[in-house]
């Protein structure tokens, strides 16, 4: 993945609808992002994303052959596979647990804003993570207690040992959503400063994002349901 300050992302396209990745390519080069190419269906975008490494996939999920989820499972086996943002016109529970077990950092629903999403593949490509703002904690929690005995887990277990009592205590701010703004404040500590424990939580645990840190944090029981309830994660 390349910096922001090398460039505009560079996306690839995945749907199996012409006008849709016409109209998404329309988008986001009026606004300065580089659509490095396009792809139809999830075999497609696989080979795409490894001849032209892309920095941000827009992956639809419903598509013949393969669908976007075992696209995005597959692209994100290397390990230095670009980010993935799921598009999908379901607003439905699973998607979401689908998506981030699969690796992606973002799921939108496809009538999201233009400057939503433009600002979404920047996000994701400076190496955080975003749900849609209907794609609340409570879901994510289902996500860690239904999904991760059943082997759809991305991550494998943690030894949160390698934490230091601070980063620990990061950790779980992060599984209950708070923003890097909000960390600060409740650490009462600045925002540089809660990007470097967010930092080194993630290369400590060989996480990508904070989806996969929240996965984390309720695997591991820093954040349970029913203790903490639900929250926005934004």
């Amino acid at each position: 993945m390349r910096g922001t300050d090398e460039g505009p992302p560079r996306v690839l396209l995945v749907d199996d609808q012409d006008l849709v990745r016409a109209g998404f390519g329309l988008i986001l080069s009026s606004r300065g992002i580089e659509v490095v190419g396009e792809a139809t269906g999830g075999g497609e975008a696989v080979a795409q994303a490894r001849r032209l490494r892309p920095d941000v996939v827009l992956m639809d999920i419903r598509m013949p052959n393969m669908d976007g989820l075992e696209a995005t499972r597959r692209i994100l086996r290397e390990p230095t596979g670009p980010r993935v943002i799921i598009l999908t016109t379901f607003d439905l529970d699973r998607y979401v647990y689908e998506a981030l077990a699969a690796g992606a950092s973002g799921f939108l629903l496809k009538d999201v804003s233009p400057e939503h999403l433009v600002s979404a593949i920047r996000l994701v490509n400076t190496g955080d993570a975003l749900l849609a703002p209907s794609i609340t904690r409570r879901l994510v929690a289902r996500y860690a207690g239904e999904h991760a005995d059943r082997g759809h887990a991305a991550i494998a277990r943690v030894d949160l040992k390698e934490l230091t009592p601070r980063e620990t205590e990061v950790l779980t701010y992060l599984g209950r959503g708070l923003s890097n703004s909000e960390l600060a404040e409740a650490l009462t500590v600045s925002e540089a400063t809660v990007k470097t424990h967010v930092a080194r939580i993630f290369s400590k645990l060989g996480l990508r994002d904070r989806a996969q840190a929240v996965v984390v944090a309720y695997e591991s029981g820093l954040v349970e349901p029913d203790r903490d309830g639900p929250q926005e994660l934004t």
